[in-house]
């Protein structure tokens, strides 16, 4: 349980107690990565079925201001770096990592930043007209079982958090993740967007980035969460 907590505070913004832990349990904490998400679908379905009370744009307003907020916009922020150094970088690996550590934010991570919330607000609009609010929680879950992809198949970008992941990574949890996913696909073959989704962001972030961070993580987290509402909308 201590791992799983450790996850739910990397991950989001609940408030939960700190813990005493180790290196191992750190790095232990991805395995937990997708039960993070559904403790965030959890929520964003809850906010999603209030506001559908008053109509589907009060519904998909709801859902994303929960979205946002129980994550900490903690994965926009890795969207906006990876958009800023990818733009700005132009291939030099020395300016690459300059951008990526400096805390302000350039146009291109606005720019990043602002049409992701746009593009979820609209599909979230679009999705809560074909499915049952619950079915958030899949997607939030499916989008976060790309870091357990992601940290064994990319080199680490950088020495960090996420670098430490990789001492904590197990086949094991993949293969239960990835399975519970294909059962919930039963009732939404959209989720299958998965298996293209996620080794393309990692093909993207090898080519440009050289590799994964924590920036990687989150803004592939994004690009998934909305990946998969665009596909299940299409699906439908």
């Amino acid at each position: 349980m201590k791992r799983l907590v450790l996850a739910l505070q990397l991950m989001t913004r609940l408030p939960l107690p700190l813990l005493a832990a180790d290196e191992a349990d750190f790095a232990a904490a991805i395995r937990w990565f997708p039960a993070a998400g559904i403790a965030v679908g959890l929520i964003v379905a809850g906010a999603a079925g209030l506001g559908i009370r008053v109509d589907p744009w009060a519904g998909a307003l709801c859902g994303l201001v929960a979205w946002v907020a129980v994550t900490g916009a903690l994965h926009m922020d890795g969207l906006g770096d990876i958009a800023d150094a990818a733009g700005a970088a132009h291939g030099d690996r020395a300016r690459l990592s300059a951008v990526l550590a400096d805390p302000h934010i350039g146009s291109f991570g606005v720019v990043a930043i602002g049409l992701q919330l746009l593009a979820k607000l609209v599909l979230l609009r679009l999705w809560v007209e074909s499915y049952p609010v619950w079915m958030l929680v899949p997607v939030a879950m499916v989008a976060r079982i790309g870091p357990l992809v992601w940290t064994r198949w990319l080199p680490p970008l950088h020495e960090g958090l996420a670098s430490r992941f990789r001492a904590g990574w197990r086949a094991g949890a993949l293969v239960f993740w990835v399975m519970l996913g294909l059962a919930l696909s039963y009732w939404a073959p959209g989720l299958w967007a998965a298996a293209l989704l996620i080794p393309l962001w990692g093909l993207w972030l090898r080519s440009r980035m050289g590799g994964i961070s924590g920036d990687g993580h989150g803004a592939g987290i994004e690009l998934l969460e909305s990946g998969l509402l665009a596909a299940m909308v299409l699906a439908r």
